[in-house]
């Protein structure tokens, strides 16, 4: 049972940061979970002592790692001190940090995360997965976030809970993000409320199975595994589909925000449904859609997401376009040029190309990020996924 979402230990300087560290008597593949990257989310780091205290070395092939996000805000049990520690990871930022010589709080947090990855890559040339734990302010199905390459559909496909797409559009600068640039296996997962028990339940079930998906486990449980599937099966609602996000409302500076009481994630809302009030006025529904991660907390920007279901077929026709690298053919739409083709990055003139939906782009695995007022950029993160580094798994 788990009546406290406790933390139960946090220790605050480098060498601590990593608090789970088992390495196997076999070679393997390298799973890294970060926990608490939000400082009030404790479910990541409470399953992870749980689950991790119980696997021997010599039950392992590889290495697995467990790994504080934002120390001093879990000390104080608050989202962030200074700056939202899962939104600095640009480029840009990660070009002022290496300069920097005086940091926030959330920028030595970062700088210690970004020299424990660095670290990591150097040594590793096994599959590496990065997985990274959270929970959210409203009531909600467990579920997974990736950025859209097949490497992350295909692993997240094994857990059999709702999978969404696309959020990395709306959000400037997750931790996730920065690591898909690299090419690597990465994806978030989301166990529940805040402050539901349950959180830690389906966070544990994660855990365990992610262990055995990536091959980390020379022996799991079969029991063990058939419980943990039921358990995330149960909470899931046995809903197994994949959604993309559609629309975020942006909360701006010194707006008064409130979200009606009693909305969860994954709930079907109609067109004009009254989510929320802004400075006095109403906020409806432009979708008749599903609700996403409506939010329930002082601290964050992101008001709530809007989500819909992608049919199958479409997810076959974009896994078929990207096999046959047909993105090629993109470059001879009006508009639409190579902006950087060795990292899979395109250029759209927005008065040539605005006529063009994001939907075609989807397909090819482009998401766009906004370049000033007349173009925009389209990152796919399959041309640099590294799928050669995965190819023998046994889910790819």
């Amino acid at each position: 049972m788990h009546k406290n979402l406790t933390i139960n230990r946090v220790d605050s300087d480098k060498t601590n940061r990593v608090f789970h560290h088992l390495k196997g008597t076999k070679p393997g593949a390298t799973i890294v979970f970060f926990a608490g990257i939000h400082g009030n989310e404790f479910a990541g780091v409470n399953a992870l002592n749980s689950i991790l205290s119980q696997v021997k070395h010599e039950d392992i092939c590889g290495e697995i790692y467990g790994v504080y996000g934002n120390i001093n805000a879990l000390k104080k049990k608050k989202r962030y001190l200074d700056a939202d520690l899962n939104r600095l990871w640009t480029t840009r930022r990660l070009e002022i940090l290496k300069k920097k010589k005086v940091f926030n709080n959330e920028e030595l947090e970062q700088k210690f995360l970004f020299e424990f990855i660095n670290d990591l890559l150097r040594k590793h040339t096994q599959p590496i997965y990065f997985i990274d734990l959270h929970t959210t302010s409203s009531k909600t199905l467990p579920f997974i976030t990736i950025n859209d390459a097949m490497i992350n559909r295909k692993f997240s496909s094994c857990f059999n809970i709702p999978v969404v797409l696309g959020i990395e559009e709306y959000l400037e600068g997750p931790l996730l993000s920065y690591l898909n640039t690299l090419g690597y296996v990465s994806l978030g997962f989301e166990s529940g409320q805040h402050t539901d028990p349950d959180a830690v339940k389906n966070c544990e079930a994660f855990v365990y199975l992610a262990l055995t998906n990536s091959g980390n486990l020379t022996s799991p449980d079969d029991q063990k595994f058939r419980y943990y599937s039921k358990v995330l099966i149960h909470a899931s609602n046995s809903v197994n589909a994949i959604f993309e996000v559609v629309y975020k409302y942006h909360i701006k500076p010194r707006e008064a925000f409130r979200m009606l009481d009693g909305f969860e994630s994954f709930q079907d809302i109609k067109k004009g449904t009254f989510l929320a009030v802004s400075n006095g006025n109403e906020i409806h529904s432009d979708y008749s859609a599903k609700l996403f991660m409506p939010l329930y907390q002082k601290t964050g920007n992101d008001g709530f997401f809007i989500i819909k279901h992608i049919p199958r077929f479409f997810l076959k026709l974009s896994e078929r376009l990207r096999k046959a690298k047909a993105d090629h053919l993109l470059t001879f739409l009006p508009g639409i040029s190579w902006y950087n083709k060795n990292e899979g990055i395109l250029k759209a003139n927005l008065y040539v190309a605005r006529f063009l939906t994001k939907s075609i782009f989807h397909l090819f695995g482009y998401r766009n990020k906004q370049l000033g007022e007349t173009h925009l950029l389209l990152y796919n993160r399959e041309r640099v996924a590294k799928k050669s580094m995965y190819k023998n798994e046994s889910w790819y």
